[in-house]
């Protein structure tokens, strides 16, 4: 399945139905009194969070959706069958934006979150709903309300537990294919990983979900190699693991520019945990190895291990540590889902208090 993080979708709900002029007429009855039925309910346009999805890919087929307008009212006081709704799944992750792509509508967070994008139009009124003590024969009747249109951008950022940042080829899909089922592809080359991969690891019976982003290049922050992008589908992570290449000829350099472009993305990347390694230790002798240790924990400001992905010299040491801030995160979430609700009194002169 192709994998796309960002779409542009046009929507647009019901009109509602045309209410009905209409006079019961019967055997008996040649001037029966008034008896047209309203119109019934467009259809709304709503987005539905679903955990069967991780891709936008269904949206650069189809981009406009347009719910059906309610039925008409008729004669006999029968009122219009309201439309149905036209539901749009969604990937979990993905963020509603309007049209200038910076105003949010809303989150999908969860399984089943739904979203009305565009209300329906609300039916017309027959003109049975005109009749008065005044007026006992109306030939009044409302046509139904216009539906609502808009642009919409759709974003998406993988809901991860723990997420995997460094240069190009540093070694983040190697590490992601040793320590889960996934299959990201994997070559001696930058920018093999053109697309975010996510991966199910288990460490110590706990498990967790881990997600390697393309490689980050100077300027990520403002869009260079999509970087900005790529950053975002690691906003919602507890923990990041920063790989520096061990075959770098300056390692810390290298994680000088990471850490460079998470503090100008903003969002909070930098202040988020991060456990460093450095990686592909196996093709470096003993001599390169400390010397490069030694200078990649002089940018850091504390010790550095190594770790190598094909040997699987540190891998568990680095699923550990990223459990322990992923399972941290989790307490803290429930703490605060389980805390009392402080008692809040209305006061009208100062409001809630």
């Amino acid at each position: 399945m192709r994998f796309l993080d960002q779409a542009k979708i046009f929507v647009a709900s019901g009109a509602g139905g045309n209410g009905c002029v209409g006079f019961r007429r019967e055997r008996n009855e040649p001037r029966g009194g008034p008896d047209g039925g309203n119109g019934g309910r467009g259809g709304s346009v709503v987005v539905l969070g679903t955990a069967d999805l991780n891709t936008l890919i269904d949206f650069r087929y189809k981009q406009h959706f347009k719910a059906a307008r309610g039925r008409h009212g008729q004669g006999s006081q029968r009122t219009g069958a309201n439309a149905d709704e036209l539901v749009i799944k969604v990937p979990l992750g993905t963020q509603l934006f309007e049209e200038d792509h910076e105003t949010l509508i809303a989150d999908v967070t969860r399984p089943g979150q739904r979203i009305v994008l565009a209300a329906g139009g609300g039916g017309g009124y027959g003109n049975i709903h005109f009749k008065s003590s005044t007026n006992r024969a109306p030939r009044r009747a409302d046509p139904g309300e216009d539906g609502e249109e808009r642009w919409v951008w759709l974003r998406l950022k993988l809901l991860a537990d723990a997420g995997i940042i460094g240069l190009p080829n540093a070694g983040k899909s190697t590490f992601l294919a040793a320590v889960s089922q996934a299959k990201p592809k994997i070559a001696d080359y930058p920018f093999t990983t053109l697309t975010p991969q996510l991966g199910v690891v288990l460490v110590d019976g706990h498990d967790f979900v881990l997600a390697d982003i393309p490689g980050l290049i100077e300027g990520a922050h403002e869009g260079s190699g999509l970087g900005d992008r790529f950053l975002g589908h690691v906003e919602r992570c507890a923990v990041l693991l920063h790989l520096v290449d061990g075959t770098e000829e300056d390692p810390a350099q290298a994680y000088r520019t990471i850490r460079g472009e998470l503090a100008a993305y903003g969002e909070g990347l930098a202040e988020k945990p991060e456990i460093t390694f450095l990686s592909k230790c196996d093709a470096l002798d003993a001599e390169q190895r400390a010397t490069r240790l030694n200078a990649l924990e002089a940018a850091v400001g504390h010790p550095v291990a190594a770790i190598s992905s094909a040997s699987g010299e540190g891998v568990q040491d680095a699923l550990r540590g990223l459990w322990r801030a992923v399972d941290e995160k989790k307490r803290a979430a429930r703490a605060v889902d389980e805390a009392p609700l402080e008692k809040q009194v209305y006061d009208p002169m100062v409001g809630l208090k």
